[in-house]
């Protein structure tokens, strides 16, 4: 299961059933770094050993180009379906493997 660092408009429905599928997931608003911008974000993650989680996908694969030497990120379209969505990060994960320096997009199907 993967360490996730959750930014601060990720879905907390989700971030439950993440846990509840086994992740360990650390919100920004736990961590007690609400407000941060995008890159300090990331700098926490890496600091700490986590995967970030966002439906902030343009600012973070701006980051990702700019270095990918981080943890991870797993971009993801919004879903109003919190477990399909939960399901589908899941299976990225499980498919992904080590996700160390990658960018991993979780789409709603259309």
């Amino acid at each position: 299961m993967a360490s996730l660092y959750a930014d601060e408009q990720f879905p907390l429905p989700v971030v439950k059933l993440l846990r509840d599928l086994g992740h360990d997931v650390l919100t920004v608003q736990e961590s007690a770094n609400a407000g941060l911008p995008d890159p300090e974000v990331l700098e926490f993650a890496i600091l700490n050993q986590r995967v970030v989680l966002t439906q902030n996908r343009r600012d973070f694969k701006h980051l990702h180009k700019l270095n990918s030497d981080h943890t991870g990120i797993i971009v993801c379209t919004e879903d109003r379906n919190s477990e399909a969505l939960a399901n589908r990060i899941d299976r990225a994960i499980a498919i992904e493997g080590i996700l160390k320096g990658k960018l991993v997009s979780v789409v709603r199907p259309a």
